[in-house]
C-alpha cells in the first residue's frame, strides 16, 4: 500500500493502475469492453459479467478521479471483483472539467445508467436490479443521480426504480466550496444557488432507493463527515441506509480493497456483496 500512495502522489495514476489490474485477473468472467453509449460524445463502456450468467444483479459504477481525471480501463479490478461474485457489473467513461461543467458530466451518468437500464437482460442482468455505486467524485454523481430525479427523468426512470446506491467516499455535502479551488468553482460555480445543486444532501425526499455509504475515518481527501451528513438526511426522512465507518482506512485503501492485492485492507467487497445481495428490487416486485 505504501508503493501505491508513493505513485499516486507522484503523479503515476496509470502506471498504479496498470499493475493493480495486472495481479487481479480472475477466471469466470467475461468482458465486454469499448461498447458506445452514447455516439454523439463518443463515449463507451465496458462490461465485466459472470460466465453464463442470467437474471443477476447489476452494478453501474462511477470512478473517481476529482471530475478532472480518470479511465475506465483503470477500474478492471473493481468490475472483475464483484463479477466473479455474481454481479454484472457496467463500468462507464464520462466527460470532465474543463470539457464540460456539471451538467456534462451528470448527463453522460444519467445516459449510462439508462443503457444499463435498456440492456440489463442481454447482459446477464435485469432492470429491475440495478444499482449505481460510485467512489469519491464518481460518489457525488452516483448520489445525486439517485437524489435528484431530474437526470433520470429524461429517460423515464425515477431514483426509486433502482435496486440501492453504494457510495465509496463519495462528496455528498461539500459547501461552501472554497475560494482556492479553482476546479470546483468552475465545475460548480461560485453562488450558493449553483453550488447548491450539486449537493445530494439537499435533493432528498423520501423517494430514494436504500444506500450503503463506506466512508474510511483516515480519508483526508474527502471529509467523513460528507458520509455522516447524507446518512442522518436519508434518516431523517426514514429513508432506508447503511452507515458504516472504518478506522484508519485512506481514501484510495477504501476502493483499491475490492481487489486482490489490498483485500484484507478493508471490508469494502464484503460489505458491498452484502448490500446489493440483500436488496433485490425484483424480489419484492
Amino acid at each position: 500500500m505504501l508503493l501505491s500512495i508513493a505513485l499516486l502522489l507522484g503523479g503515476c495514476e496509470a502506471t498504479l493502475f496498470a499493475g493493480l489490474n495486472a495481479t487481479d485477473r480472475r477466471a469466470g468472467v467475461e468482458t465486454q469492453r469499448n461498447l458506445v453509449f452514447d455516439a454523439t460524445h463518443g463515449l463507451k463502456l465496458d462490461v465485466y459479467r459472470p460466465a453464463g450468467i442470467t437474471h443477476a444483479p447489476l452494478v453501474v459504477f462511477f470512478y473517481g478521479g476529482s471530475w478532472v481525471r480518470g479511465e475506465r480501463a483503470w477500474y478492471r479490478f473493481v468490475g472483475t471483483a464483484l463479477a466473479s461474485h455474481g454481479v454484472v457489473t457496467v463500468i462507464p467513461d464520462y466527460r470532465k472539467y474543463p470539457q464540460v461543467k456539471m451538467d456534462g458530466f451528470m448527463q453522460d451518468a444519467a445516459r449510462a445508467v439508462a443503457w444499463a437500464h435498456s440492456h440489463a437482460e442481454e447482459l446477464g442482468g435485469t432492470p429491475d436490479d440495478i444499482f449505481v455505486m460510485g467512489h469519491s467524485a464518481g460518489g457525488q454523481i452516483g448520489a445525486l443521480l439517485v437524489t435528484d430525479p431530474a437526470w433520470l427523468a429524461p429517460y423515464g426512470l425515477r431514483p426509486d426504480e433502482l435496486a440501492g446506491f453504494i457510495g465509496l467516499a463519495g462528496c455528498y455535502d461539500f459547501m461552501p466550496i472554497p475560494a482556492n479551488e479553482k476546479d470546483m468553482l468552475g465545475m460548480f460555480g461560485r453562488d450558493t444557488s449553483s453550488q447548491a445543486r450539486a449537493q445530494p444532501v439537499r435533493f432528498v425526499q423520501g423517494h430514494e432507493p436504500p444506500m450503503l455509504l463506506l466512508q474510511g475515518l483516515a480519508d483526508h481527501e474527502v471529509e467523513p463527515s460528507n458520509a455522516m451528513s447524507l446518512a442522518h438526511v436519508l434518516q431523517a426522512h426514514h429513508e432506508e441506509v447503511d452507515l458504516r465507518l472504518y478506522p484508519g482506512v485512506s481514501h484510495n485503501a477504501l476502493v483499491f480493497a475490492l481487489s486482490r492485492p489490498f483485500h484484507t485492507d478493508a471490508p469494502t467487497l464484503d460489505d458491498v456483496l452484502r448490500f446489493i445481495h440483500a436488496h433485490p428490487l425484483a424480489a419484492v416486485r
